[in-house]
């Protein structure tokens, strides 16, 4: 369809199934404006054309297994039902022009793809990387104009800049090759472009959670061949809301905390004579403890026994979600929460010690919860250190707990989510 035929089918009803099941039935009016407005936005910037197409790539929520994807550990995360959503269409060059709203387009010559020509830290470099991915695993890559909109809050913890690269493959796989490039394939060439283009050393679960969709639990003990098992869980239906709280930071400047518990886990595991932590358990380490701590330090040890147990501890919450046992489920998640609070050790930076808004949601929200006379649990939510915190809410007090967040945090800061049960998404093939 062109440009003016795919707005006139968005605001007849063409997509409303598929907008439904991304969005709810209850969002379907506002997904259709926003996707109209999307499609203004790249006429005015690129022209109307001739063959175009409209997708969507949903942000993430870490369920659980924090920081453990890089270490080959096992994560449990599910796609939310907020998006970067892109209009998109082929050109009759070697550029890559993508712009986003809000930002600076992003050009990139796809005949001089080296991660030597792109500045680090820089969303071009994302846009590069993963041409450069698709064309070294063989695939079709050419020049094309799209444009992205996203309501994925940057900084939140729900995976903007995942979200992001995998839009690029995405866009890249229904292009130039008939959709024919799997979700996890997506993902892999996703963590690749941010490891090797952009420069920062993250696992794989974000990109893997957003590409795939719904909830997942994946395993990464190897990286290039991820078992990744869809989980059948009905939160919605069990009377329970997502809720996550926007605690006013963000992840700018964040890369050495970041880098610092990958490096730290492997500084650990290299006194074992392995790459990864994965196939160690909490015996092992605390056997080896005095050389750990004189040799990597104390956090390190720390951070190290987080892992080995919050790996354990992902196929317990598992098979509680399998079996429908939501009170296993959270206090699954509060062992989870509380680990990476004092053993990881990832809720604030010390750069900033005086800036500490996710430990004072999960104050708040503990508070709140047990308030209740249902249980919920709370966490800290994705890679910690600023952004948000993640809450398991009865759905009969979500109203209540929104109140007393929003009363200290600011107004808007909780928000309520659902899992979609799509990940990436041509959304025009309906």
């Amino acid at each position: 369809m062109n440009t003016t035929e795919l707005k006139k089918a968005v605001l007849a009803g063409a997509f409303d199934r598929t907008f439904k099941t991304l969005y709810t039935e209850e969002r379907v009016s506002a997904a259709k404006i926003r996707y109209a407005n999307a499609i203004e936005a790249f006429e005015s910037i690129y022209g109307g054309q001739e063959q175009a197409m409209i997708l969507s790539v949903p942000g993430r929520s870490e369920i659980t297994g924090n920081h453990t994807d890089h270490n080959h550990g096992r994560v449990i995360a599910a796609s939310v039902d907020c998006d970067v959503i892109a209009v998109a269409c082929k050109t009759n060059t070697n550029m890559v022009r993508i712009k986003s709203d809000g930002y600076k387009e992003d050009a990139v010559d796809i005949t001089t793809l080296s991660p030597d020509n792109f500045p680090r830290f820089k969303s071009i470099g994302l846009v590069a990387g993963m041409c450069d991915a698709f064309r070294q695993n063989g695939l079709q890559i050419g020049g094309l104009s799209a444009y992205t909109t996203s309501n994925v809050l940057k900084g939140s913890g729900l995976s903007s800049s995942a979200a992001f690269e995998v839009m690029v493959g995405t866009i890249l796989n229904h292009l130039y090759n008939d959709g024919t490039v799997s979700p996890i394939d997506v993902a892999r060439y996703a963590q690749w472009s941010e490891n090797v283009y952009f420069g920062k050393p993250c696992g794989l679960m974000d990109q893997m959670a957003c590409a795939v969709g719904g909830f997942v639990e994946i395993d990464f003990e190897d990286p290039a061949k991820p078992i990744v098992e869809k989980i059948s869980f009905d939160l919605t239906g069990m009377g329970y809301d997502l809720c996550i709280v926007n605690t006013g930071g963000n992840h700018a400047d964040l890369n050495d905390d970041y880098a610092s518990i990958p490096t730290e886990m492997k500084k650990v595991a290299a006194l074992f004579g392995q790459k990864v932590l994965r196939g160690l358990c909490e015996d092992d380490l605390l056997q080896k403890a005095g050389e750990i701590r004189k040799e990597a330090g104390d956090r390190a040890l720390l951070r190290a026994l987080h892992f080995v147990n919050e790996d354990a501890r992902v196929p317990a919450i598992a098979a509680a979600m399998k079996e429908g046992d939501v009170e296993r489920f959270l206090a699954g998640i509060t062992a989870s929460g509380n680990s990476s609070f004092k053993y990881l050790q990832n809720v604030f930076t010390t750069k900033n010690p005086a800036e500490q808004g996710e430990s004072l949601a999960i104050y708040l929200s503990e508070r709140a919860l047990a308030s209740f006379p249902l249980p919920g649990a709370c966490r800290v939510h994705g890679g910690g250190f600023a952004g948000t915190m993640q809450a398991f809410v009865p759905r009969l007090y979500t109203e209540a707990f929104r109140h007393s967040i929003d009363e200290t945090m600011g107004e808007g800061s909780c928000m309520v989510m659902h899992v979609r049960p799509v990940g990436a998404t041509r959304v025009d093939n309906d």
